[in-house]
């Protein structure tokens, strides 16, 4: 394989090396093309990207050109170290092995740092799974893995199309959907948090897209006592989970 690949920003470019990273099993994190891209190679690449379930995100050649100044043919991918799983092939075995399941669900977190974060206190806190959408989401690239002091390899990520059709699998499966925002009327101690449980958490700047928001059961939220009226969401994240594995812990 051509080597046009970064190293340091795990993306690799060029119709050829995309095509081939795809077939030799990478774990693909977003594939970018240029609008209007085609040709027989084009029409190739998007196959595979079909048979493989991969989204393409079409974007100008500006976005690309920012990605890397070298010879893109119009085409960029960023690769993944970790692999990336269903919620509906890790929810039954949950149940299988008799865990009461603990997921969190980031709608649209950019940031990558602060998924880093997040990812290494749900990964020590217990949480099992953690679902992103294939659109709109922090790169999983050496950052994050870094951000999150390699926890990132030691809890399930779950790639889904759609976050609310995501909400209604955990829900018809007996999980209990929580919705952190700033709108709710409850406070997080007044929740059951020691059954199967879902906790969502929304993008750095909009919070929790509507429709997700619509599809939980319950909304909730933490006291500010300050001038300060919000959180920053890794720290926000972190004080939820450990109240609900605190609960937990006590009901053990």
């Amino acid at each position: 394989m051509q080597e046009n690949k970064d190293k340091k920003d795990d993306f690799i470019f060029g119709l050829r090396p995309v095509i081939e990273a795809i077939e030799a099993g990478k774990t693909v994190d977003k594939v970018f093309v240029q609008n209007g891209l085609q040709g027989p190679i084009v029409a190739d690449l998007k196959k595979l990207l079909a048979e493989h379930n991969l989204r393409a995100n079409y974007v100008p050649v500006e976005k690309l050109n920012r990605f890397t100044r070298k010879n893109h043919q119009g085409v960029v991918a960023f690769i993944s170290d970790i692999p990336f799983y269903k919620i509906e092939d890790v929810l039954p075995q949950l149940f299988e092995e008799g865990k009461t399941p603990f997921i969190l669900i980031l709608d649209r977190l950019t940031d990558v740092r602060n998924f880093g974060a997040i990812s290494r206190t749900a990964e020590c806190v217990g949480v099992d799974a953690i679902i992103i959408p294939e659109k709109g989401a922090a790169p999983i690239n050496s950052d994050a893995i870094k951000t999150s002091a390699g926890a990132l390899y030691n809890v399930k990520i779950c790639k889904e199309k759609n976050l609310a059709h995501s909400v209604d699998f955990l829900q018809q499966s007996g999980i209990k959907v929580f919705a952190a925002t700033e709108k709710a009327q409850k406070l997080i101690y007044e929740e059951n948090f020691t059954e199967p449980v879902c906790i969502v958490m929304g993008n750095e700047e909009t919070g929790i897209s509507k429709e997700v928001l619509h599809h939980a059961d319950e909304k909730i939220k933490l006291p500010i006592e300050g001038k300060t009226q919000s959180l920053n969401v890794s720290v926000a994240c972190g004080a939820i989970l450990y109240e609900a594995v605190r609960q937990r812990i006590i009901n053990h």
